[in-house]
């Protein structure tokens, strides 16, 4: 059985690889960058792949963060789109550490990392503005993809301590930074304080 469930997480970690960078070419990325990327998709399930049961939402973060930028945003420089795949805001467990990421990428996309502020940061807000636009679209990107899947995780607290940040601080930014984005986040916040209110009625 253990075996099986092996054979699926490397089986779904492969497809994730592979949409991965044909969204890379589709969207235009130079095939250099397109290596990066890969390079960038495996290390970042290196902490998942050990870890993280095969259903959890986190498994597939990586490959999703990178490609809600090429879909949603279009092409960048790949050491932001490599960076969205090794980036992660939720969990500190499956951050690849910093000198891992220059080490393996280049200090290009670790400095693109060390940018990106953390959800809880008391400047978060003018931190992520201050941040050069690409920068920031990774952030939002790879934040969102957390968001959209913040229901799978059954804890009340967070669900509304998230749901009060995203508010204030992740929508607003969207809504400087893209239009696309932005149209997401407005979704999900409203369906997700829809969920929150019938809960508090449960309760």
């Amino acid at each position: 059985m253990q075996v099986g469930a092996v054979r699926l997480d490397v089986q779904r970690g492969t497809a994730m690889a592979l949409s991965v960078t044909r969204a890379a070419r589709t969207a235009g990325v130079p095939e250099q960058g397109v290596e990066l990327i890969g390079r960038a998709h495996a290390l970042g399930m290196e902490p998942r792949t050990a870890t993280v049961d095969e259903h959890d939402a986190a498994y597939l973060h990586p490959g999703r963060s990178v490609l809600v930028l090429l879909r949603d945003v279009g092409a960048l420089r790949s050491e932001v789109l490599a960076a969205a795949a090794v980036h992660d805001s939720e969990d500190p467990a499956l951050r690849v550490p910093l000198e891992k990421v220059g080490g393996a990428l280049g200090e290009a996309v670790a400095s693109v990392v060390e940018s990106i502020p953390l959800p809880g940061d008391e400047r978060l807000t003018e931190r992520l503005v201050l941040l050069d636009s690409e920068p920031r679209l990774a952030a939002l990107a790879e934040r969102l993809d957390h968001l959209r899947h913040a229901h799978l995780r059954e804890d009340p607290t967070w669900w509304r301590a998230v749901h009060a940040e995203a508010g204030k601080v992740w929508l607003p930014v969207a809504e400087r930074t893209h239009p696309r984005l932005a149209g997401r986040y407005r979704h999900w916040y409203r369906t997700f304080g829809r969920r929150l209110d019938r809960f508090e009625d449960l309760v």
